[in-house]
């Protein structure tokens, strides 16, 4: 494996990107540098575009046993390379220890999910209202597949588009994301190529949107672009693509809601809504953003939860017990800023003191905040936590719904068919009971409603994404025709 990753992977070659501009990658905790990339300009581009194209007919045509060793050997090397991955999620990506084994978790399980996909790719016969014909139907690859590399789970969301689509038959050209080449893209390439797989299924061409980002999406040779990240990007990409009659999978943004209704489990409901409000700075599109909770306990949940928020050990995430790690950028910390600022304006009351030190954020406990105000209505990404009350169950479905988002949620009550009834009102595309809203399985389907994304992840879903159907039927019998 490499130690730094400066080079741009095109064709199963490292190669110096050909722009004049650079990809500066620095240690989101302290600043140090990283490595400098030599960005990719268009023609960097299209020769990756056109490399992905020239292989993936043979790609595809490889037996499925062999497209399944590839994958299986890629779970061992990222094992045997572990340490590896961590350190780079830890200096890049901001990650905390137990942050970065979540994510690598989570890729080994989207990866051993794919690996069944190649076995899965299965037609269907059937029957014909015209006399003597057989109708068949047949699953084959999209082609090439656009992947635009998140920064947030770098590692785990840039690998749940990578691994279907290689196992699906596609191959794909990654553009990762500025802030974290490297666990969104470059250390991806380098563990298939030690893995052994064959030069033209992956190609990443590090560079600035600016330069690239538009001709990625508009490039004639991808068949679909896969995106994660915020809404107001994805709408730009969508927009992109829709001139060219181009397919999307976009999950974007989210304003995760837990609703603790009057039954609840006060201490475990405080316990789940910190790990989910926290982890990872509250930098996933999954975190909780609202904590709307009945009015007959909202006091006691305020409590518990700022009690068990305040444990929680915030620093440098190299070090062992640290939870709360860096913001990814300046510009973000002042964006979590001024929405803190602004709530309270407005109202709020703050229960933890907002206190940065270097690029850390401790968490940050807002209540008594209604859905009018900004860290209520916008979606944060950051370690804050927006405390609602409602008078009743109604209200706090209402409050819920009043959201253009719709991504994830959680339901926390002693009812648990009660906690269903709520949860299929719920206007989001994934609701946990009796559990906080950052779940993802590979198994099972991932992704929002509204505002918060187009398609779904994950198991048959993203078999159906990345795939195309193809109807053949077979006059086996001379036909009649009326002129």
């Amino acid at each position: 494996m490499q130690n730094q990753y400066t080079e741009l992977f095109i064709n199963g070659k490292w190669t110096t990107g050909s722009s004049g501009k650079k990809v500066e990658n620095y240690n989101s905790y302290n600043g140090e540098p990283l490595g400098t990339i030599q960005s990719a300009n268009p023609v960097d581009l299209n020769q990756a575009y056109e490399a992905a194209a020239a292989y993936q007919p043979k790609w595809e045509a490889m037996e499925p046993a062999k497209k399944q060793e590839y994958l299986l050997h890629l779970i061992e090397t990222i094992k045997d390379n572990k340490a590896h991955i961590v350190d780079w999620l830890i200096k890049e990506a901001g990650s905390s220890k137990v942050k970065a084994e979540v994510e690598i978790q989570s890729a080994i399980q989207i990866i051993r999910e794919s690996a069944s996909f190649p076995t899965r790719m299965q037609g269907t016969t059937g029957t014909s209202n015209t006399e003597g014909k057989e109708n068949y139907t047949f699953r084959s690859a999209k082609g090439v597949i656009g992947v635009i590399g998140p920064w947030n789970f770098p590692f785990h969301l840039a690998m749940r588009t990578i691994a279907p689509a290689l196992a699906t038959g596609n191959t794909v050209v990654v553009k990762p994301a500025s802030d974290t080449p490297v666990t969104s893209g470059l250390l991806i390439a380098d563990l298939l190529q030690e893995a052994g797989f064959p030069d033209g299924v992956i190609h990443v061409v590090a560079g600035r949107g600016s330069e690239i980002g538009d001709e990625f999406v508009e490039h004639p040779v991808p068949k679909l672009i896969s995106f994660t990240g915020s809404t107001e990007v994805g709408k730009h990409i969508a927009q992109l693509a829709s001139k060219h009659l181009k397919e999307t999978s976009l999950e974007l943004g989210g304003n995760n809601v837990m609703l603790v209704l009057k039954d609840a489990d006060i201490e475990k409901a405080a316990e789940a809504a910190v790990f989910g409000s926290f982890l990872h700075q509250g930098q996933i599109c999954l975190s909780l953003n609202r904590i709307i909770i009945d009015d007959s306990i909202y006091d006691d949940f305020v409590s518990a939860f700022t009690q068990a928020a305040e444990r929680l050990k915030a620093g440098d995430p190299a070090e062992d017990g640290v939870l709360i790690g860096p913001i990814i950028n300046q510009g973000q910390i002042e964006h979590i800023q001024e929405l803190v600022e602004s709530t309270i304006d407005q109202g709020a009351k703050l229960h933890t003191e907002f206190k940065t030190e270097g690029n850390v954020i401790k968490p940050v406990i807002l209540s008594e905040v209604t859905n009018d105000m900004p860290a209520a209505k916008e979606e944060v990404f950051g370690p804050v936590a927006s405390l609602l009350r409602a008078a009743d169950e109604e209200t706090a479905i209402k409050i819920a719904n009043d959201s253009p988002y719709g991504l994830s949620g959680s339901i926390f009550t002693k009812d648990r068919y009660r906690g269903m009834q709520v949860a299929k009102r719920i206007e989001t595309g994934m609701v946990h009971i009796n559990d906080m809203s950052v779940n993802d399985e590979a198994h099972m389907p991932f992704g929002g409603e509204k505002q918060s994304g187009i398609g779904r992840f994950n198991g048959e879903w993203i078999m159906d994404e990345f795939t195309t159907t193809q109807w053949i039927s077979v006059q086996a019998e001379n036909r009649e025709y009326p002129f």
